[in-house]
């Protein structure tokens, strides 16, 4: 601005028809004198420079494509990235809903994007998370977000955040997936797009399913899992169902009830496991104790005999799989190999439990060999199978990842602990088992009368990472408790304990959506932990030990209202406890301790008749 204004106060200088301009300088006029000129030369030199710079700098911007796109990401990354991805998302809805009406098939809800969309989108999400939390989610990222090729590719990062970002907050796992499992993960995957929803095969049985008229030339077979129950049954039953449909070569279709398909995402790519809008859920509603077509009354009746002196069309069109804790006698037969020769040849099973049942399918000589080669590891199968089956909707998983960074993520350690309690209410006789297991197998530090003897809270001129401990309960008074306890006392050795608690509902509303959103966070969060105290009888704990791929210290059942000693064990495993299963023996036809037939199949410390997958080391 100095030097232009200089400029515009220099004396005129003009050139004069058949003068030379040098001379014209020098010619003298009033005023002028040395000084004057060297001022003049001067400002040439200091000017002219700058002025061809900028105009270099000038032309060099936009010559270069997107040159100014760079320059407002400099100034604002976040709304060039924000806007990129908005463009994307209306880009690929439109061409979604093209696809969808010309070709008249399920919305594919993850080709949102083409390849070299997802590669980008993926990137980015990359540099989002990365760092997120600090050094603990450093020390987690382990790189490597198919889990060991457990998980298969063409998922884009918008819908299912989780899918792509859970190996940043988890440590990987020591357990890996057999190279068998992941072959036949594939080719289910395959099978599941050739039959699924709104395929033409899929329509066909559906068509036969509606008339009751099955025509044996169909080459898919399907089993629908039914909801019931509070959701951690759930979760556990669809895994067992889900690898039942692997040994049977089924397609898994899944009953969306009140909200299924807003706490998890899709498992399988390219494809829905959701029932379509168009099948008729009567059917289902009709699945209970009293139903016609329950196997149970199906074999009372001797409908095998049937079949075996009939023709294809005395077969029933679907069968009704009663699993749940008061299925009797003739249900139980589902786990003898003649009764799954002749499920076969039923082209649709329906299927209602809150078991996790997959011991007794290792007791099957049609499937045991199978079950070898997928999972060399016998303590491993809930883990592989739950963390390829159930994402975290894009919902809950905002909620996990919020509670985490906020609370969870620079803790030296986390302890989880999850009581459950089948009375509603605050117990101390609980409280006081929680906090003796606690000390007693040194999961929590213990605690000083008075501050006298307090350690420096300082570690080499930096404040010590806190032990953080994440209690779930329906009730406060537990957190309450430990909360306490730990702020009212220092601990032995110096060491910091954060307590927190996301959510105390008072009882359990297992029909009500924000409710099983809040326990699946819980659930999850608990799995992101390093060491688990957990509640006997619980499939919420059963969950949270089984993504986490943890042993917990598991709550012996208390008696009489008093604590019990010892107040807690290590599990032989982290598979789920089948609570109710079969003590038969299928070819002697007679009763038999099934806990007793193989070495990696024992009684369940929580559930002394229960049954549950260990490894023969852990005996």
């Amino acid at each position: 601005m100095d030097m232009a204004r200089s400029r515009r106060h220099l004396p005129p200088v003009t050139l004069e028809d058949g003068k030379d301009s040098d001379n014209h300088l020098l010619e003298k006029k009033p005023g002028f004198n040395a000084a004057k000129l060297l001022c003049i030369s001067l400002l040439c030199l200091l000017v002219l420079p700058a002025l061809v710079s900028l105009r270099y700098h000038a032309l060099s911007q936009d010559s270069v494509p997107g040159q100014s796109q760079i320059s407002q990401l400099q100034q604002n990354p976040g709304r060039i990235v924000e806007e990129q991805d908005m463009a994307s998302t209306r880009i690929g809805d439109d061409k979604l809903l093209a696809d969808q009406t010309k070709n008249n098939q399920v919305p594919d809800v993850d080709r949102h994007t083409n390849g070299r969309d997802l590669d980008k989108e993926n990137e980015t999400s990359s540099s989002m998370t990365q760092g997120i939390g600090g050094s603990s989610l450093e020390n987690a990222d382990n790189g490597d977000s198919l889990l060991d090729s457990l998980l298969a590719e063409g998922f884009s990062r918008r819908s299912c955040r989780s899918r792509h970002e859970v190996y940043r907050y988890r440590k990987a796992s020591k357990y890996k997936p057999s190279a068998y499992l992941v072959e036949r993960l594939r080719k289910y995957e395959a099978l599941h797009r050739r039959c699924g929803p709104n395929t033409e095969i899929f329509n066909k049985s559906l068509d036969q399913l509606k008339s009751g008229k099955i025509t044996g030339d169909g080459d898919c077979q399907y089993i629908v899992w039914t909801t019931y129950s509070g959701l951690g049954n759930r979760i556990v039953t669809i895994a067992a169902t889900f690898l039942y449909a692997l040994l049977t070569n089924r397609v898994l279709l899944i009953d969306r009830g009140r909200d299924m398909s807003d706490l998890f995402c899709e498992p399988f790519p390219n494809t829905s496991w959701f029932l379509p809008s168009d099948f008729p859920l009567a059917l289902l509603r009709h699945c209970n104790e009293t139903s016609i077509q329950r196997y149970g009354n199906l074999l009372n009746n001797s409908i095998i005999q049937v079949y075996e002196n009939g023709t294809l069309s005395s077969l029933p069109h679907y069968i009704y799989l009663h699993l749940t804790h008061n299925y009797n006698f003739h249900d139980k037969l589902f786990f003898c190999e003649t009764e799954q020769h002749f499920l076969e040849h039923i082209p649709w099973l329906f299927l209602k439990s809150n078991n996790y049942f997959v011991p007794s399918l290792y007791l099957l000589p049609i499937f045991n060999k199978e079950l070898h080669h997928l999972f060399p590891d016998k303590d491993s199968v809930f883990h592989h199978l739950g963390r390829y089956l159930f994402h975290p909707s894009n919902q809950v998983w905002g909620l996990i990842t919020r509670f985490y960074q906020s609370y969870m993520a620079y803790a030296k350690q986390r302890i989880g602990i999850q009581i459950r309690t089948f009375d509603p209410g605050f117990f101390p006789h609980i409280s006081e088992q929680v906090v003796d297991c606690s000390l007693k197998n040194g999961v929590l530090p213990n605690v000083l009368i008075n501050d006298e003897a307090l350690e420096d809270t300082y570690l080499n001129g930096d404040m010590k990472k806190p032990y953080v401990v994440l209690v779930t309960s329906l009730h406060s008074g537990y957190y309450e408790k430990i909360k306490s306890m730990y702020w009212e006392h220092p601990t032995l050795d110096g060491q910091l304990v954060s307590v927190y608690q996301p959510s105390h509902e008072e009882w359990q509303q297992t029909e009500k959506q924000s409710h099983n959103m809040k326990a699946w966070a819980e659930m999850y969060l608990l799995s992101l932990c390093d060491v688990l105290i957990t509640s006997p009888w619980s499939t919420f704990g059963y969950v949270a030990q089984g993504f986490g791929g943890i042993k917990p210290w598991i709550l012996f059942k208390p008696e009489n209202d008093t604590t019990p000693d010892p107040p807690c064990r290590e599990v032989m495993s982290m598979e789920p406890c089948f609570h109710a299963p079969p003590f038969y023996d299928c070819q002697a036809k007679k009763g038999k301790d099934t806990g007793k037939v193989f070495p990696y199949v024992k009684h369940c410390e929580d559930v002394p008749w229960g049954l549950k997958l260990v490894e023969n080391d852990e005996l």
